[in-house]
This record gives structure tokens, sequence and C-alpha cells, in this order.
């Protein structure tokens, strides 16, 4: 069954809250919304790793973008009812800066990049455990926004292994 999304309000192009929910236009490509939010995440993402601090920056940045994203979703979904439209992204950005915020900390190549966007969408997609449960028993704006931060993390675990040991 197909979710549910935000076409049908009216207000949406007037909506600030709509423009960031929906990662600034990218959510609304097509197919495979949530890939293209991700891949916008990795290009900010990628130029942030270009900067002195970026650990602090990629995970502070995510931290920013969950607290103005959780207000933004709550206000979308105040006016439409419509929980988790496919079009907003902006999850996928917070969760692909923790997906590759060891590349902070170790050296890495195009592979690790490639790898944290890979591992991150796998588990943004598959939703195994806790990410699962985690989206479909959160609602609101936190809801949104918990099981990308969770599948971030856990490819963050997962690509700082690879990194060490396998690239």
């Amino acid at each position: 069954m197909a979710k549910e999304t935000l076409s049908n309000w009216d207000g949406r192009f007037k909506s600030i809250a709509y423009w960031w929910a929906v990662g600034f236009g990218s959510g609304l490509m097509r197919p495979a919304p949530g890939t293209w939010g991700s891949l916008l995440g990795l290009v900010f993402g990628y130029g942030i790793l270009q900067l002195p601090f970026a650990f602090a920056l990629l995970l502070g940045g995510a931290a920013f973008v969950t607290a103005l994203s959780i207000w933004s979703i709550n206000a979308i979904e105040a006016a439409t009812g419509v929980h988790d439209a496919p079009e907003i992204v902006i999850d996928e950005i917070a969760g692909q800066w923790i997906a590759m915020a060891p590349l902070a900390l170790l050296p890495y190549d195009w592979r690790a990049l490639a790898l944290s966007f890979v591992l991150f969408r796998i588990f943004d997609i598959i939703k195994p455990w806790p990410i699962g449960p985690l989206d479909k028993k959160v609602s609101g704006g936190f809801g949104v926004m918990i099981d990308d931060i969770v599948a971030g993390i856990i490819a963050a675990l997962l690509l700082t292994t690879a990194m060490l040991y396998l690239l």
C-alpha cells in the first residue's frame, strides 16, 4: 500500500516547514525520494567533511536538523493529517550525516563514502530491529526522525568496522 502524499495540501508551496521537510525539493524527485534525500545529505556531508571539526559538525548538524525537523513535521502533520509522507526526506539527510561521521575520524576514500550511503539506505529501507518497531510505534515528527537516526547510528558502526578491518 502506497503512503499518502502531501500533494493534496494546497498550502504546501507557501510553507517553510514543507520546503524544509522535503529537503528543499529533493523529496519531490521520483523514483525513490528517500534515496534522493540521502544523496543530498551525502553531497552536503562531503562538503562538511572538508571543514575543520567535521565530526562535531556532522553530529551537531544532525542534531540541529532533527530538532528543527520535528517542529516542521509536526506542523505539516497538524495541517494535513498525513504521517510520514514519502516526500519528507529531511530525516534521510540527518541519518546520512550520522552514517558519515566516522569518515571525519578515519582516513577514507570513495569506497568508504559510497559504503556510508549504501549502508544507511539498506537500514533505512529494510528497517531491521530496532528500526522497524520505532518506525511503527513512535508518532509525530519524532517518529519520522527516530528510525533514520537509529539507521544512521547502525550504519556508522558498521562503516567504522569496515574501515578499520576491510577497507
